[in-house]
C-alpha cells in the first residue's frame, strides 16, 4: 500500500507541476515529453493524463479521509508536538 500511495504522489506532482508550466508559460511537459505541440494529445499521453487524474481521484479516496479525521495538529503541524500531548 505504501508503494502505491507514493506512486500515486509522486503522480499527483508531476500533474501540478505540468499544471503550473501550462498556467506560467503556456508549456505543456507531458505533450513536450511524448513529442506533440502544446495541447495535443496522443495515446501516450492520454495514458499519462489518465494516470495522473486516477492517481488524484486514489488520494483524494484513500488518503485524504483519514487526514481530516485525524488532530489537526498531527494533520497539520508537527508530529513530534502532537505526540507530546500539545
Amino acid at each position: 500500500m505504501k508503494t502505491l500511495n507514493t506512486l500515486a504522489l509522486v503522480l499527483v506532482i508531476v500533474g501540478a507541476l505540468n499544471w503550473l508550466l501550462v498556467g506560467l508559460f503556456e508549456f505543456d511537459l507531458v505533450a513536450e515529453i511524448v513529442g506533440e505541440e502544446f495541447g495535443a494529445v496522443n495515446a501516450l499521453s492520454r495514458i499519462i493524463y489518465i494516470a495522473v487524474g486516477a492517481a488524484g481521484v486514489y488520494l483524494a479516496v484513500t488518503l485524504l479521509p483519514g487526514v481530516l479525521r485525524s488532530d489537526e495538529r498531527l494533520a497539520f503541524g508537527s508530529r513530534r508536538e502532537a505526540h507530546e500531548g500539545r
